[in-house]
């Protein structure tokens, strides 16, 4: 298992829309696994295959809380195909780490995909999993939590972490 670094904004691969996977092989079973695992040791509950430099359209999530049995679910070319209802809560990212906000997002969403057997995968989700669904979708279209924020809470974030990194504490 390799576990990789989780690549930080600005990287503009973070900025990108990812291609859609159109065969899985071993090499795909293979980035999932080590996804998996890089994303267990950050420790995150999910993690989209741009954030470790891979622009394809593969995810990971868990969000089984620790010291439980994991209940992992691998979602390749995954979309939303239907959202209800309002949550809001608070939001961070293994891109941006240190930094939250307050986002609002569907409260109820249904997923779809394919898993690692090529098998369609239809995933109904409230919650948290609705949350962490969304948000690696987002990755996966290139966008990051704070594009759900006005633009001046925005640019008052990415502000903030543009001087953690010239003062060297981003992600420390």
């Amino acid at each position: 298992m390799t576990i990789y670094k989780i690549l930080r904004w600005p990287d503009a691969l973070l900025t990108k829309p990812t291609a859609l996977i159109r065969m899985v092989d071993l090499s795909i079973k293979e980035l999932a696994a080590d996804m998996a695992e890089t994303m267990y040791a950050a420790p995150g509950v999910g993690l989209a295959a741009n954030q470790i430099g891979k622009p394809i359209q593969l995810m990971v999530i868990d969000i089984t809380p620790p010291g439980e049995e994991k209940n992992l679910q691998v979602l390749i070319n995954p979309n939303i195909v239907h959202s209800e209802g309002e949550f809001t809560m608070e939001e961070g990212c293994l891109s941006l780490p240190g930094f939250k906000a307050i986002i609002t997002r569907p409260s109820i969403v249904v997923a779809e995909g394919y898993d690692l057997e090529e098998k369609p995968v239809r995933i109904e989700a409230e919650g948290l999993m609705a949350r962490a669904l969304q948000h690696e979708i987002d990755h996966l279209a290139g966008k990051l939590f704070p594009d759900k924020l006005s633009r001046l809470k925005k640019n008052l974030l990415y502000q903030k972490v543009r001087k953690a990194i010239k003062e060297g504490t981003f992600g420390t």
